[in-house]
């Protein structure tokens, strides 16, 4: 019978710290769970303390992984455009990932296959997104997409329910519903990538949505 490994999460591996700089560094040695195996490298959250603005996606790309930046792949393209469309240019931004380690499939080829991670890949790694939340202390929180949504307000939580509304933070259930951390509010809305994935006669209402969720939340942080 094969041996079970068990992953410790990310607890262990936070600094002393809560300072960015610090959990940045720390980051890039953990072993919290078994993404780390696969993955070229950490991508951990990019920008600065007291952004306006925390946006959270699922996971690093292709792209991402192999540049070890967030955010800076095709879905980063359409969530920068959507940003200037929904006239949060220039407001300061936070962008991280509920896990911080690329998930893929292999195909044979040279594509890596992006696969959604597991409950349990989430779980060990929310240790670092609740010190990210400490730190930056944003006035408003984006999850972008179900799997972070699912990270921020618990597994109950549902996307085509809620999104584009402002939430009360913290959430009522999940692991963030004690979390003393000075957020404003929160508000959940599509993944970038949606619009991308989206049929050629839809993608353009798709990207539409995700714009107008933003002006809820440029009205929000104004």
């Amino acid at each position: 019978m094969a041996t079970r490994v068990t992953h410790p999460g990310a607890a262990e591996f936070l600094p002393a710290t809560g300072d960015l700089s610090d959990l940045r560094a720390a980051a890039a040695a953990c072993h919290g769970c078994d993404l780390w195996e696969r993955a070229t490298q950490v991508v951990f959250g990019a920008g600065r303390a007291g952004a306006a603005i925390m946006f959270v996606g699922e996971q690093p790309g292709d792209v991402e992984d192999q540049r070890g930046q967030p955010f800076v792949g095709p879905a980063g393209a359409v969530l920068r455009r959507a940003v200037g469309d929904a006239e949060l240019a220039g407001t300061p931004v936070y962008v991280t990932n509920a896990v911080k380690h690329f998930r893929w499939r292999d195909t044979g080829g040279k594509r890596r296959i992006h696969e959604k991670p597991s409950v349990a890949q989430s779980t060990a790694c929310r240790p670092w997104l609740a010190a990210e939340l400490s730190a930056v202390r944003p006035r408003l929180v984006v999850a972008l997409g179900a799997t972070a949504a699912g990270s921020l307000f618990g597994s109950a939580f549902r996307l085509t329910q809620s999104r584009g509304a402002l939430l009360p933070w913290p959430p009522e259930k999940g692991d963030f519903a004690a979390d003393p951390t000075p957020v404003g509010a929160a508000l959940a809305t599509i993944h970038p990538s949606a619009v991308l994935r989206a049929p050629d006669e839809d993608r353009d209402s798709a990207y539409d949505g995700l714009v107008a969720d933003l002006r809820v939340a440029a009205d929000y942080v104004r």
